[in-house]
């Protein structure tokens, strides 16, 4: 959010009006549903979706690990597949859309 300036003058705190827009909503909004500053509003369709994909990127990593642990020398395609299981499986985590939309 914050854009670092040099030269005179108060730098600045948004990077852009819509950041300071999505500042200013996401303030009114938190002070229409009385939430305190630790407090955030997901809707539960999302944070499901995205527990699927932690759990998902959990497995893949216990899978991985049990692997290594019992074959201590595994083939290069054996530890390939076990990358490429990693990969897609952290790959929606890490594409999760999180940012702030308007209710």
């Amino acid at each position: 959010m914050l854009a670092f300036k040099t030269g005179p003058g108060r730098p600045r705190e948004f990077c852009s009006q819509a950041c300071r827009q999505w500042d200013w909503v996401a303030r009114q909004r938190s002070k229409e549903l009385a939430l305190t500053e630790n407090e955030l509003v997901v809707a539960r369709d999302e944070l499901d979706d995205l527990k699927d994909k932690i759990y998902v990127l959990n497995c893949a990593v216990e899978d991985v690990r049990s692997d290594l642990a019992a074959n201590s020398r595994a083939t290069k395609e054996a530890l390939q597949e076990d990358l490429r299981w990693l990969i897609e499986s952290a790959e929606p985590v890490i594409a999760s859309d999180l940012r702030p939309q308007v209710l």
